[in-house]
């Protein structure tokens, strides 16, 4: 076994984790004055910052209009299931991973879901898997940058525009801080506390037409708890994807969120 030697050089902030947490440069309290306390976020004032919340996010990430973005319950995590739980079954799916994270999810897909077409290509902390080997005329889940081990795929180059199937990509600690072609996506997940450093609770929701076009054509042969409901009637519930939240949403944590979306404006932020 190689035994690795301790590094002499330590972080500056050492509120540091997998996620990160740590607050953008010049937080402070005051950044959150403006926060909807004590208002239903069915309010005016509350569905309108939820609102803010969705346009900034477009902007700052350059997400294409056609494409929906709905803040959903239970942080990165409850948008990965949303969209496995919601999209999954219709054909069969290449599971991509290698780290733990994207090891969830492949275990979700194999145990729970319990999937009859599934291919894995999984690689150790520090690898990639050989994407020449994926078949997009499948479904496709994958981690773009990997939390766990920092190990992300280069470019979407390997994505065929001519796809068949969808690429459902956990983008949590990916989207803020690397280019992501939307155009290869048809799903994209965040949480607000990664890149940005917010606070978490909820996370983010990106469908693309394909994705859309999918829930409305789709019914899984499960049924689906109202907290991963994306339909109605066989219509996708716009409402999530205007501020409607499915669940009550911590106002102090949008309005942290905002704060920092407005930041990462300030300093030209542009994710293309």
């Amino acid at each position: 076994m190689t035994t690795l030697t301790k590094p002499g050089l330590r972080p500056a902030n050492p509120n540091f984790s997998s996620g990160p947490c740590a607050k953008r440069p010049g937080w402070s309290g005051e950044a959150l004055k403006a926060a909807a306390l004590g208002r239903s976020h069915r309010a005016k004032i509350g569905k309108s910052k939820l609102e803010q919340a969705i346009e900034l996010t477009r902007e700052i990430l350059k997400v294409p209009a056609d494409y929906r973005i709905g803040i959903v319950p239970a942080s990165d995590t409850g948008a990965v299931e949303m969209a496995l739980w919601s999209l999954l079954g219709e054909r069969g799916v290449d599971m991509v991973a290698w780290e733990s994270f994207g090891s969830g999810w492949v275990t979700d897909v194999v145990k729970q879901l319990k999937l009859a077409d599934i291919r894995k290509f999984e690689a150790g902390y520090g690898e990639l898997p050989d994407l020449t080997k994926i078949d997009f005329d499948r479904d496709v889940v994958f981690t773009w940058n990997g939390t766990t081990s920092g190990v992300r795929v280069p470019n979407g180059d390997f994505i065929p525009a001519g796809r068949k199937g969808l690429t459902i990509c956990d983008a949590t600690s990916a989207a803020f801080a690397q280019r992501l072609d939307f155009e290869k996506l048809d799903v994209v997940t965040f949480s607000w506390q990664k890149v940005l450093g917010g606070e978490g609770a909820h996370g983010m929701l990106i469908l693309s037409p394909r994705a859309v076009e999918r829930l409305e054509t789709y019914k899984p042969a499960w049924p689906l708890p109202k907290i991963f409901r994306l339909t109605s009637g066989g219509k996708l519930i716009e409402g999530i994807f205007k501020g409607e939240t499915i669940n009550t949403p911590s106002m102090l944590c949008v309005e942290d969120y905002l704060d920092a979306l407005r930041w990462a404006k300030s300093i030209g932020g542009s994710m293309r």
